[in-house]
């Protein structure tokens, strides 16, 4: 997700013009957002998405220089007294009660916290600072900026047009590429296309699963207000869009994304008509796909037959990452090699028992065994208290307000993604999702 084609860094001075600009840029926006806070939360939405190239170390990441521009512009205005912030939660008057939206943000606290010391005894400490300072740090900002916003039914439908149009836009990019047969991004896809049997888009993100997961959570948000749309115009509006965004999920060839798709889709419907039938419907669709799968001929690319099939060349190589992260997670199942460490430690693993070995990643791509490699049990048990108290804290009372409703399936389609991909805290997404969630399960929901 964050690595990215490799350019030099512009000179001292350009930087520092561009520092200047987007300083400026930060205050204009404080001011605006002072006037009207619910204007932090639309900006917020619409830079989650945008990315930009910036090489450091010999590499380049993709950074979200607009987000982080937001934030700022957020916190001036939070500093200006923009909106109060919300009173806080009462202290549980026992030893234990169910987690809760204060719950959740001291787990989200207590994971950054653990993964920075845990960097402390990595092989190479550059990589877990990165995460920290471009990703965990200021989306932990955003995260608390976003749970304090007055939402209400005008800004999230505002939230939600506004990604509709972002997503629209970048299918049209990805279907130019699809038309042309070339790519803007990642010249290592363009080569790749070119030996296989089907062309993959990225539009204007660096990787098309990545694209194809963004498609899939705004997806995802529009079949919420359509299944309980009191009006034939919603309907086909949101089908409308929904038709036209599938066109970029097809393209991007993201199974991982069409699967967190069919999830969230499958966790809003059964809100919508019940959990023993949609229950009965996904296995049965799950088995039609199954079957589809094994008795389809090997042109169909599944990577299964043919020549060349296996699980391995289905899975793009991954059946090999979670192996080799698994070994390293026997080898020290406590506390793990170190925050950011996977890379290295997978590339030694690999280079022992495979001289030959071709492939090299910065993560398992299924997060709880990146996590289980790098953080041992320790960070497995927090990830997973996580998970546990945002599930709760997202569904309990959930039903009855579309909103809630739909941010927990977008929320859960997004773990699928990283368990079928990569990077959980590493996404802006599930800040976002998780700050919605516990900002509207605190307030009265159900008008939402």
């Amino acid at each position: 997700m964050n690595t990215q084609l490799s350019t030099k860094l512009p000179p001292v001075g350009t930087l520092a013009v561009l520092a200047i600009i987007c300083l400026a840029l930060a205050v204009a926006l404080a001011f605006a957002i002072r006037r009207r806070p619910g204007l932090f939360a639309l900006l917020a939405v619409a830079a989650l998405p945008l990315r930009l190239p910036i090489s450091t170390g010999g590499r380049t990441v993709n950074l979200l220089i607009p987000l982080y521009i937001v934030i700022a512009a957020g916190l001036l205005a939070r500093l200006l007294g923009a909106w109060p912030q919300r009173p806080r939660e009462a202290a549980p008057k026992s030893w234990w009660r169910p987690p809760s939206a204060r719950t959740v943000a001291v787990l989200l606290a207590t994971s950054v916290v653990l993964y920075a010391l845990q960097a402390l005894y990595a092989p190479e400490i550059k990589k877990a600072v990165e995460n920290l300072l471009f990703f965990y740090i200021p989306f932990g900002l955003m995260f608390w900026l976003l749970r304090d916003v007055r939402w209400d039914r005008r800004l999230l439908y505002g939230c939600l047009a506004i990604s509709v149009a972002i997503a629209a836009i970048f299918v049209a990019i990805g279907a130019v590429e699809g038309l042309t047969e070339s790519l803007l991004l990642n010249p290592k896809l363009q080569s790749a296309n070119e030996f296989q049997g089907y062309f993959r888009v990225n539009s204007v993100f660096y990787d098309p699963n990545i694209f194809g997961r963004y498609l899939a959570l705004v997806m995802v948000a529009v079949v919420g207000p359509v299944l309980w749309a009191r009006d034939r115009r919603t309907v086909w509006i949101g089908a409308a869009a929904l038709a036209w965004l599938m066109v970029g999920v097809v393209l991007s060839f993201s199974q991982s994304s069409i699967a967190a798709l069919l999830l969230g889709c499958a966790v809003l419907a059964a809100w919508r008509w019940g959990l023993v039938r949609t229950a009965v419907v996904a296995c049965g669709g799950a088995v039609l796909v199954l079957a589809i799968i094994v008795l389809a001929p090997a042109s169909f690319h599944f990577g299964l037959k043919g020549p060349s099939g296996s699980a391995s060349t289905a899975t793009s190589g991954r059946t090999h990452l979670v192996s080799g992260g698994l070994h390293l997670f026997r080898e020290r199942p406590l506390q793990g090699f170190g925050s950011g460490s996977f890379e290295d430690e997978y590339r030694s693993l690999e280079g022992v028992n495979r001289p030959n070995i071709q492939t090299a990643t910065s993560a398992s791509h299924t997060t709880p065994i990146t996590i289980a490699a790098e953080q041992g049990l320790l960070g497995l048990a927090v990830y997973v208290a996580l998970l546990l108290a945002a599930a709760f804290v997202l569904v309990r009372g959930a039903a009855g307000s579309v909103a809630r409703m739909v941010v927990a399936a977008a929320f859960f389609a997004l773990v699928l993604h990283t368990w079928t991909y990569a990077d959980f805290l590493e996404d802006p997404f599930t800040w976002a999702l998780l700050a919605v969630g516990c900002a509207l399960a605190r307030s009265d929901a159900d008008s939402v």
